[in-house]
C-alpha cells in the first residue's frame, strides 16, 4: 500500500504539465490577438475618392433698366437743322432740360419751359406752316407749327397773344415773331414763360397727334 506522499508526487507531474501547456497556449493566443489588433489599428484606411465641391452660386447679374432715349422719338435730323431758341434774347446756355419732369395730374412734361419776361417775342424755330391756333385749359393760348417737311409739329404754349396777322395755314420764316411770352392756361399769373414742345407726326399728319421729342438737345445748335 502506497503512502500519501507517493500518491501526491505521482499526481503532480501530469497536472503541472497540463497547466503549463494551457498557460502557454493562453499566452500565445493573447499575443496573436494583440498583434492582429495592432495591425488593424495601424492599417491605413481605404482611400475614399474626394467629393467635388459644389461651387457657391455667384451674385445674380444686376437687372438693368431699359435704356432711355433722351430725344424721345428719333430726331437726329432736327439736331442737324440748328433750330433757333424760340424766345428772343435767350441763349442756349440758359435753357434747362425739363423734358422728363413730373407735372400735375400724373403727367410727364415732355417739353421745356423757357423763362422770360412777359411780352418777350416768341420766334419760329424754323420755317413752316401754321397748322393750328388753339386755346386749351392747360396750354392757354397756343400755336401748332409744322416743319417744312411736315414731319414734326412745333408747339408754343402759355402765350400772352399772337403776333399781328398770324393765321392758320400761313407760312412763317425762321426767326419770325409769331407770338409773345405770357402765362395763359395753367402757367400762373406770376410765372410767364414759353412752354415749347416738339412732336413727330404720325401717318395721319394730325396736328394734335405725335410722339414727343426732347427739344433740349436740338435747340440753339445752329449758327
Amino acid at each position: 500500500m502506497s503512502s500519501p506522499e507517493k500518491r501526491s508526487s505521482r499526481g503532480v507531474g501530469p497536472a503541472a504539465l497540463g497547466g503549463f501547456i494551457l498557460g502557454a497556449a493562453t499566452v500565445l493566443l493573447v499575443l496573436w490577438l494583440y498583434r492582429k489588433g495592432s495591425e488593424i489599428e495601424t492599417a491605413s484606411p481605404p482611400a475614399v475618392p474626394p467629393v467635388a465641391a459644389t461651387p457657391a452660386p455667384g451674385p445674380a447679374a444686376p437687372s438693368r433698366p431699359a435704356p432711355v432715349n433722351p430725344l424721345g422719338a428719333p430726331a437726329g435730323d432736327l439736331a442737324r437743322r440748328g433750330l433757333l431758341v424760340p424766345v428772343q434774347g435767350i441763349p442756349r446756355a440758359q435753357l434747362s432740360n425739363t423734358f422728363e419732369d413730373s407735372r400735375s395730374e400724373g403727367r410727364v412734361h415732355e417739353a421745356i419751359d423757357i423763362m422770360a419776361p412777359r411780352d418777350t417775342p416768341v420766334l419760329a424755330v424754323e420755317g413752316g406752316r401754321i397748322a393750328k391756333l388753339f386755346t386749351s385749359r392747360l396750354g392757354g393760348l397756343t400755336i401748332y407749327q409744322f416743319d417744312p417737311t411736315e414731319t414734326y409739329t412745333y408747339y408754343y404754349a402759355h402765350l400772352e397773344r399772337y403776333a399781328p396777322g398770324l393765321a392758320e395755314g400761313a407760312m412763317v420764316a425762321r426767326g419770325q415773331v409769331i407770338g409773345y411770352v405770357g402765362s395763359s392756361g395753367n402757367a400762373g399769373p406770376d410765372n410767364p414763360h414759353l412752354h415749347f414742345a416738339i412732336f413727330k407726326l404720325n401717318g395721319n399728319k394730325n396736328w394734335w397727334e405725335g410722339e414727343a421729342v426732347n427739344p433740349y438737345p436740338v435747340l440753339g445748335q445752329g449758327p
